[in-house]
Formats: C-alpha cells, sequence, structure tokens
C-alpha cells in the first residue's frame, strides 16, 4: 500500500498541469483532481484512458437491452478471415451466450469487395450501431480487433464519441497492446509477446525472427519499440520487429542481422489476420517483397504466414479485451451523468 502511495503521489504531481490525478489500479482510470472546478467537457475528454464508459442521463429510465460490436479492419482474404477473426468473435459470443455480437468492418473498401466477391454483407461500425438503434438495443460495448492503439483506434475512439449520445450506455475496450506496466498496471505488451513467442520457431546464433508489424504514421508507433524490449527481456534476441509503414523498416533492421552474422530468418506477421501484406509485402514474389530483398542480401528465408487470430493464446487476449468491455458495461458505476468511468 505505502508503494502504491508514492506513486500514485508522484503519479498526481506530474499531472496537475493537466488537472487530473490517478485513479486506483484495478480501475486503470483517471479521474478529474476534485480541486478543478467546473471542468470543461474538453478538459473532461482529455482526461479519458483505459475502457471509457458513458452513460447517457437522458436516457436512463430505458430497459437495458445488450450489445456488443467487435470492429476489425477486416480482410478480403477468406481463408485468414475464417482462421482469425471468425474464431475470435465465436470465443466471444461463447463467453457471452445471451448477448448479441455483431462482427463490422472498419475498412469500407474491404466490405464493399467482400460484398461484391463473396456476397457477404458485413457492416461497417456505423452500420451496425444504426442497425441495433433501430431494433432498440439500449447498452452496446464496443470491442477492437486492433493490435496497438494507432490511427485504426482512433476511428473506433471517434465512433465511441459520435454514438456514445444516441444509448443509455456504451463502452468501448481496448486494443491487445494498451498498457506497459506503468503505474503498476498490467503489462499488455509483455502478457502479448509471451503469447506470441509460441509460435517462434527454434533458432540458433545463424537464426533469426523477423516480425512484421504494420508501422503508422501516429506517435503510437512507439509501441513497437517497447515490443522489442518485451522480446530481449524474454531472451529473444534474434528477434526483430520492423514495420511495412512506420519505424523501424526492414532497411533499418538488416544491417543488424549482418552485424550479427545471421544466415537464416524466418519472416513473421504481427497481425490480427494474415491478408495482403503477410502474403504480398512480406512473403510475395514481387521483386520488392521483403522476403525477395532479404533473398537478394544473402539470407536464406523461410516464411510464416500466418494472423495473430490463429495463435490461441493471443487470441485469447484479444477475447478478454472485449469481455473488459463488456464487464464495464455491466458494471454499477458513478458516472451516470455522462462522461468517463469512475
Amino acid at each position: 500500500m505505502k508503494k502504491w502511495s508514492k506513486a500514485l503521489s508522484a503519479a498526481m504531481l506530474s499531472a496537475l498541469c493537466l488537472g487530473v490525478i490517478p485513479a486506483t489500479p484495478a480501475l486503470a482510470a483517471y479521474q478529474l483532481n476534485p480541486e478543478v472546478k467546473d471542468a470543461t467537457p474538453a478538459l473532461k475528454e482529455a482526461a479519458e484512458i483505459g475502457v471509457r464508459v458513458y452513460n447517457n442521463p437522458e436516457l436512463q429510465n430505458l430497459p437495458n437491452k445488450d450489445a456488443m460490436v467487435v470492429m476489425s479492419f477486416g480482410t478480403t482474404f477468406k481463408d485468414s478471415r475464417e482462421k482469425t477473426i471468425n474464431p475470435t468473435v465465436a470465443a466471444i459470443q461463447k463467453a457471452l451466450p445471451h448477448v448479441k455480437v455483431v462482427t463490422a468492418y472498419t475498412s469500407h473498401i474491404i466490405v464493399d469487395r467482400v460484398k461484391a466477391n463473396e456476397g457477404l454483407t458485413i457492416p461497417t461500425p456505423e452500420q451496425a450501431l444504426e442497425q441495433l438503434k433501430k431494433e432498440g438495443y439500449t447498452r452496446v460495448a464496443l470491442a477492437t480487433l486492433d493490435v496497438i492503439p494507432g490511427m485504426e483506434y482512433n476511428y473506433k475512439t471517434a465512433i465511441y464519441r459520435l454514438y456514445r449520445n444516441q444509448f443509455k450506455k456504451m463502452t468501448i475496450g481496448l486494443p491487445l497492446l494498451y498498457w506497459q506496466g506503468q503505474e503498476d498496471q498490467r503489462d499488455d505488451v509483455m502478457d502479448a509477446m509471451k503469447a506470441f513467442e509460441t509460435q517462434f520457431p527454434k533458432t540458433g546464433k545463424e537464426d533469426a525472427v523477423l516480425v512484421m508489424a504494420h508501422g503508422t504514421p501516429d506517435p503510437s508507433n512507439a509501441y513497437y519499440a517497447v515490443i522489442q524490449t518485451r522480446l530481449d527481456r524474454l531472451g529473444k534476441g534474434n528477434a526483430h520487429v520492423y514495420t511495412v509503414e512506420g519505424w523501424p523498416s526492414l532497411e533499418d533492421v538488416m544491417p543488424m542481422l549482418k552485424e550479427k552474422g545471421i544466415k537464416n530468418v524466418t519472416l513473421m506477421p504481427l497481425m490480427m489476420v494474415a491478408g495482403d501484406h503477410a502474403n504480398n509485402d512480406m512473403a510475395g514474389d514481387e521483386e520488392d517483397s521483403h522476403k525477395n530483398i532479404l533473398l537478394k542480401n544473402g539470407f536464406h528465408v523461410n516464411t510464416y504466414i500466418h494472423g495473430l487470430g490463429e495463435n490461441a493464446a493471443v487470441r485469447q487476449l484479444f477475447v478478454d479485451r472485449a469481455l473488459e468491455s463488456w464487464n464495464y458495461l455491466e458494471a454499477m458505476q458513478e458516472g451516470a451523468k455522462g462522461g468517463m468511468h469512475q
């Protein structure tokens, strides 16, 4: 308790300029400092962190009719979808047998292509929420299959902000990676890497695993550096993270491989599905695929074309994130006047 008090005091001091103080670790949230008077909506929203919860004061008299929307970027690769997204959503539905669980894709392009190529109608988050509203659902838990809280997650939190006033209560859960062990919070990155490494091949001194992440221009690209530190702590010194659209790139990583005398490389995606990036950018036959770039540089290359959703241990973490959002929807908490959870 004393240890937490010290950490809490330090966090209070560092947060005074914003006017927020950390809540207890179990709640994984922040509260406005009680000395703040007449806090503006902007200040309240700036203080939101962790699972977000909104109680609409205008609709509290409505009966509870609950649903969950599981949001994913989506994929046109049917075989990967059936091994990753679908079983993850099925596991969530199994955990919530009496709740309506809807899958929604945030990529409108993929929604259109899946409809045209397969005749399968998958809604966007906006369409899913509009339909739930028509069907009389009053409380909605949003869940995400994102890996990091990057631009895709920003889209999902925007959905939350735009639609929360149209329901009695709404929550939005966290991506696979969020907390990093700060202020006694859990370390999502370490937990995910422990699950992820279960699919690593055995390696010798001349072997390496190159983990292909997506990358983003968003500041959340920094998560990839944290991922690297967790892999290092796990003794995976020959595992290196690189990105398709961020930093570090493959070109940044190759010099380290040569310095270590690496001759054999296994390419492995750190993505929910093994879609276009895994099949084409990473393992494709095009001249500029990562596989061919490495081959040209003298490495022997193996490819592991499986999404994170195929890894049972990682899939369970995604399910846990969804159930966390659901638990906050079910919880009787203060904050019924709206805004962040307390």
